[in-house]
């Protein structure tokens, strides 16, 4: 299970300003909650305005433009004292008392926010804005009523993930937190969640390491490369799935360049440390069954928008917490767990 390297698409190793002259423009996000906002599917115009407000603050902070900080924050607090009728109405009804908690806690929190502009301390500001996005990623996803789309048929015999999951990634150097994404990669985070559960993971290797590139697990102990369930005779395999940005489904079995999308970005992109992708061999798409990596994002090697797997690999996560542990494991660590810590019931066996 390789992933295709730039040599395999035609591009000389020798010559890196051709393969990114080959490449798209991107999305420059990289924050992994931000991309989880964002990825969520609904459609709530104030909540979403709130959202991009207050992450825009963070070209003003690098510039210490503190008026500008300020005055953003000031906006966003009689923004929510505004509409907080309308985005609590928009809400399903069985929501919206548990987003009027959400809102009151969030007000007090932008006090608090606009108080850390006010005395200009940098690292206050940055925890008290993780706090406040971090409520209106809540009240976001309090808007999602249901799953919002059928998944193919032909797909019923795998197990889905109908909505978002965490887990923690135990390894030999530390723990990982990340953040399973159901909503845009269904069968592909249902595939990972459901070997979650059985213990598949548990003491299994990294079996490829390449610096500022990728880490990879999943490969069992013998000759299959992937989980085979009890009583089959072969590997269980998930098809490629990537959501395009404006679809109501994902496209299954296609890459970007099957698709002629040569300037897009994923939903759910590659722009990340700890990106979480699925992997398939080099001979087909939809081989996939149990092996997975994790994105090893360096800005000027593999930036946002400009690398070889978006549009190639399927996303399904993110990893939100533990970095440090991230950047320091390779091919002589191993997983020693991975437990499902929320999201349980979001998990259908199959269809």
């Amino acid at each position: 299970m390789l992933l295709a390297l730039a040599l395999a698409l035609g591009f000389s190793i020798s010559n890196p300003g051709e393969v990114l002259a080959a490449l798209p423009p991107g999305n420059a996000i990289t924050d992994p909650a931000a991309i989880l906002r964002d990825s969520l599917p609904v459609q709530q115009p104030d909540l979403r305005e709130l959202q991009h407000r207050l992450e825009g603050t963070s070209n003003d902070l690098r510039a210490r433009r503190w008026s500008s900080i300020q005055q953003a924050c000031e906006r966003s607090s009689k923004l929510l004292n505004q509409r907080q009728g309308r985005i609590i109405g928009d809400l399903p009804p069985q929501q919206q008392e548990t987003a009027k908690q959400e809102i009151e806690n969030l007000q007090q929190n932008l006090i608090n926010l606009c108080s850390s502009s006010e005395s200009q301390n940098r690292d206050e500001f940055l925890e008290q804005r993780r706090e406040v996005l971090a409520a209106v990623g809540r009240l976001e996803e309090l808007a999602i009523e249901s799953f919002p789309y059928e998944i193919p048929e032909e797909f019923n015999n795998l197990p889905r993930l109908l909505g978002r999951a965490s887990v923690e990634i135990r390894t030999n150097k530390g723990n990982l937190t990340a953040v399973v994404d159901g909503y845009n990669a269904p069968l592909t985070a249902g595939a990972f969640v459901d070997l979650v559960q059985r213990g598949f993971y548990n003491n299994l290797p990294f079996n490829r390491a390449e610096d500022f590139y990728v880490l990879q697990t999943g490969d069992p102990v013998g000759a299959a490369t992937g989980y085979i369930p009890d009583g089959s005779k072969g590997e269980r395999q998930v098809p490629l799935e990537i959501m395009v940005p404006g679809e109501k489904q994902p496209q299954y079995n296609k890459t970007f360049e099957d698709l002629g999308l040569f300037k897009t970005t994923p939903v759910l992109p590659f722009a990340t440390l700890g990106t979480m992708g699925w992997a398939h061999s080099d001979e087909a798409l939809g081989d996939g069954s149990s092996q997975f990596f994790f994105f090893l994002y360096e800005a000027e090697l593999t930036p946002a928008g400009l690398n070889l797997v978006d549009g190639r690999y399927a996303v399904f996560g993110y990893v939100v917490d533990g970095f440090d542990v991230l950047e320091n494991l390779g091919v002589d660590d191993k997983i020693e767990t991975i437990t499902l810590l929320s999201g349980a019931e979001n998990l259908q066996a199959h269809g």
